[in-house]
């Protein structure tokens, strides 16, 4: 499985943490973000690079880490077809993916530590779509994008 990471200067360290306990896992991983912390990065960038990655299908996932996580997940959720969803404990990360079909998992440098991130992580990649009555529901979140898609202005 192809996982692209994407990151601002505030997340290098848990980047480079996440990529390796996922390349021992066997898993190829790929960097949109910085890895120098003097690189000041904004970060709907690298947000934007990895869904849109994901949408061509160069990744099959993604991990996106912000200070917060919430920032860097709000810039890969504009992309269509993006479900990108903020875990600060693994229970919701392995939900997200069985109800949500959740296709990046997001997460703050500043709200959780290496160990628990491994953890988060490893239920987000362990997880599988249940489908059934959680697919009806993706589907009407489909829908509601599809509807408003780049028509939103403020």
């Amino acid at each position: 499985m192809r996982v692209g990471f994407g990151n601002d200067h505030v997340a290098i360290e848990l980047k480079n943490i996440l990529m390796g306990h996922l390349r021992e896992k066997g898993y190829e991983c790929i960097d949109f973000g910085p890895t120098d912390p003097a690189d000041k990065v904004n970060y709907p960038e690298p947000g934007r690079l990895v869904a849109e990655a994901l949408m061509r299908g160069e990744i099959d996932k993604g991990v996106l880490i912000c200070g917060t996580g919430i920032g860097i997940s709000l810039a890969a959720n504009k992309v269509p077809g993006i479900r990108a969803a903020v875990c600060s404990e693994p229970y919701s990360a392995k939900l997200t993916v069985e109800h949500n079909n959740a296709n990046i998992i997001a997460m703050g440098a500043r709200v959780v530590g290496p160990e628990l991130a491994k953890m988060i992580v490893d239920e987000f990649f362990g997880a599988e779509f249940e489908g059934g009555r959680h697919a009806v529901r993706v589907d009407m979140i489909s829908e509601i994008e599809a509807k408003y898609g780049a028509k939103w202005h403020e």
